[in-house]
């Protein structure tokens, strides 16, 4: 089972950042940071990086199905691809058909709310298979060749499970069943930690390097040492009995940063061996169906925002003194 989902890393405002990996439009120049766009494969089980792949974050090639197409290699035939609503397109499932490569996506905004599980082969209550068209409109990425030989319909199936439509190239209700289905999707939240962990707890939110040759290889840094982390974490899993994903990711980058500043005696017999054992003692917790606020406890300081170039500010500054309401 294979975990996939784009995320954002904000970069130095220098002009050779801003050139590659430009802000968003919504911003004035001066004011905004650089942001480069990534997208991951995560492997469901165990949790670590299996590829991954960068762009700016806007213009041709930047979005996040086209980093995956990228990525497509990377998968194997007969493996299960889980998905948020962004990758259910016709193109993106007739590619993974084509390479033997089953999907579990949420179905689209839309589309979600107009499917109509009257049309279409009934396998279930909310549950049937449809034979997708092709889009009429050639998308600008493809090539008139790659239009040409897509398949004139892709077979899905769609289904309503755990409050959300979902589009599926598993077909057989008896194989897949829509309870197991529901089930597999919820795993899907999997991969919004895992970046968490990479961004937050790796603290890779914010890059520090002022070129982008750099900062690539800052990003790529960050990414080794998450996997260096899922490495201990399943090697601690199999010592002590236990799933991967039972273990604290950040339970287990404190205690080999301490476990490396403090090294064992040399009379201890396998020092590994008591390492994994600590890392077993701490076990996250059962959390099904977690539901949390998307806000911030502590407040920031009451600094406005920036709406002016911090040349231009710093003119005001020297011109008249700070506002005094910040002094």
């Amino acid at each position: 089972m294979r975990l996939v989902d784009g995320t954002t890393v904000s970069m130095p405002d220098t002009a050779v950042n801003q050139a590659q990996y430009p802000q968003p439009r919504s911003q004035q120049p001066g004011l905004g940071f650089p942001l480069c766009r990534l997208a991951a494969l995560i492997c469901l089980g165990g949790g670590a990086l299996l590829d991954a792949a960068s762009s700016g974050y806007h213009g041709k090639g930047s979005d996040e199905q086209t980093l995956l197409r990228s990525m497509l290699d990377t998968l194997k035939r007969g493996e299960v691809l889980l998905g948020d609503a962004f990758y259910a397109t016709y193109f993106l499932l007739a590619d993974l058909h084509e390479r033997g490569i089953d999907a579990v996506f949420e179905q689209r905004g839309a589309r979600a709310k107009t499917t109509d599980f009257d049309y279409g082969l009934i396998v279930g209550a909310r549950d049937h298979l449809l034979a997708l068209p092709k889009p009429k409109l050639k998308p600008e990425w493809m090539t008139q060749a790659q239009y040409d030989r897509a398949p004139a319909t892709v077979i899905v199936r769609e289904l309503r499970t755990g409050g959300k439509t979902l589009v599926t190239t598993l077909l057989c209700p008896k194989e897949t069943p829509k309870e197991a289905l529901k089930l597999l999707y919820r795993q899907r939240w999997n991969v919004e930690l895992d970046l968490r962990h990479i961004k937050t707890t790796l603290g890779m939110e914010t890059l520090s390097c002022r070129t982008p040759d750099m900062a690539i290889k800052e990003i790529w840094v960050y990414l080794l040492a998450y996997n260096l982390i899922r490495l201990l974490m399943a090697q601690a899993a199999l010592s002590v009995g236990c799933l991967p994903r039972q273990l604290s990711f950040k339970h287990v980058l404190q205690l080999y940063d301490a476990w490396q500043r403090h090294r064992f005696d040399d009379t201890t017999d396998d020092p590994w061996q008591v390492l994994f054992a600590l890392i077993g003692q701490q076990r996250v917790a059962n959390r099904p169906g977690r539901v949390e606020p998307r806000a911030v406890k502590r407040r920031p300081k009451p600094f406005p925002l920036m709406t002016k170039p911090r040349a231009v500010l710093r003119e005001a500054i020297r011109l008249n003194g700070h506002p005094k309401k910040l002094k």
